[in-house]
């Protein structure tokens, strides 16, 4: 097996982000963005209604935020172009079977997808357990079982947030 580096094996590659809107997603996306031209497609799945509502939230919650302010200065007049060259906002919801991605979609992603990025998950650390479950759990198993049907899958990057409490003791 011949050892490539991260920007080497990320060229003309189409990925998939979940939890596209969480801090460490965003990170990714910006730096995927930034040192690989060549990505061929960033699909990011976003918890919308429809297309036009998830490609606003996109543009509110992700690329207009100053983690892209780098990127922004780099591409000058260009920068919305790329964005809309590489980036997609796909309408889904990681606790339900096939992620709630369109019919029409879905095809389309799975013959194309060949990385995922899974960064979905709850972060509220007071939430309901089943409501807790459902995405941290079984968003996991839903976004493994999407993988499983894209035929040139090679990487299947799954992040989880793990957090303790610890009370200290009164001094």
């Amino acid at each position: 097996m011949e050892l490539t580096s991260a920007p080497q094996f990320l060229g003309a590659k189409t990925i998939l982000v979940t939890g596209a809107t969480g801090f460490l997603a965003k990170v990714f996306v910006e730096k995927l963005l930034r040192i690989q031209s060549d990505l061929k497609k960033l699909y990011l799945l976003l918890r919308a209604s429809d297309h036009e509502a998830a490609t606003q939230r996109m543009h509110d919650e992700i690329i207009g935020k100053d983690l892209f302010r780098v990127l922004r200065e780099k591409w000058g007049a260009d920068f919305e172009s790329l964005i809309a060259e590489k980036v997609v906002a796909v309408a889904g919801d990681v606790s339900v079977a096939n992620l709630r991605i369109e019919n029409e979609n879905l095809e389309k992603m799975w013959e194309e997808i060949d990385i995922i990025a899974n960064f979905a998950g709850n972060t509220n650390f007071d939430e309901r357990y089943d409501t807790a479950m459902e995405i941290n759990t079984m968003g996991a198993l839903h976004v493994l079982n999407f993988a499983k049907s894209c035929r040139s899958i090679q990487v299947f990057l799954h992040y989880q947030l793990k957090f303790k409490r610890y009370a200290l003791a009164d001094s």
